[in-house]
């Protein structure tokens, strides 16, 4: 399986950062040895300083596809989920000014939370989805699907221009604003709507 993230997907966060707004998604992988094993604490790694958290929406691919159609999406997946994109800033700025590729920035070990999954049939519009994350009982992003530059069905039509999706695939969809840094003892705990989807401790 891979994990397709895209940037840039929501205008404040985009704002936030300071960068141009995209003429199209934003596209980068993780490889899957950067999924956060469940139940386990996320360490700080030692090459950075400046670990922010992005949560994002999560979509599960359920069916293999090529060149899908955005009015054809809707039948490649079957799970909305809430995950983490870590991102390590002061590496990733590093490399940008460079003109490197971001991967050691955003694919690290442990850099990929993925919480629980939903059905989708759970949803009565997924371009209406609320979601946060609180760090330390305190909201600190919130969003909601209607924000996005892309929509899900649009999503998966640019990716698979450019990739074959297979079952088990994984999006992130994109952070809203509110991204900052972790440090040690932080808990972060994220919801879609009010159902709470993974409950994480930083060391």
């Amino acid at each position: 399986m891979k994990i397709i993230c895209i940037g840039r997907n929501y205008t404040e966060h985009i704002k936030e950062l300071a960068n141009e707004k995209p003429s199209d998604p934003v596209v980068f992988l993780k490889p899957d040895t950067s999924i956060l094993v469940k139940n386990q604490p996320f360490f700080i790694p030692d090459f950075s300083n400046d670990v922010h958290h992005e949560v994002e929406l999560l979509v599960k691919i359920s069916k293999v596809g090529k060149y899908i159609d955005k009015k054809f999406a809707h039948k490649y997946y079957d799970q909305i989920g809430l995950g983490i994109d870590f991102t390590a800033r002061d590496l990733q700025n590093e490399l940008k000014s460079k003109g490197l590729p971001w991967e050691k920035a955003k694919g690290f070990d442990g850099a990929a939370v993925i919480g629980e999954w939903s059905p989708k049939s759970d949803f009565q519009d997924l371009n209406n989805i609320n979601f946060s994350m609180k760090k330390n009982g305190e909201v600190v992003q919130k969003g909601n699907t209607s924000q996005m530059l892309w929509k899900i069905d649009e999503l998966i039509e640019y990716i698979s221009k450019y990739f074959t999706l297979k079952i088990g695939d994984i999006i992130f969809t994109g952070t809203p604003s509110g991204v900052s840094r972790i440090d040690p003892d932080d808990e972060l705990v994220g919801y879609i709507e009010n159902q709470e989807m993974f409950n994480l401790t930083i060391k």
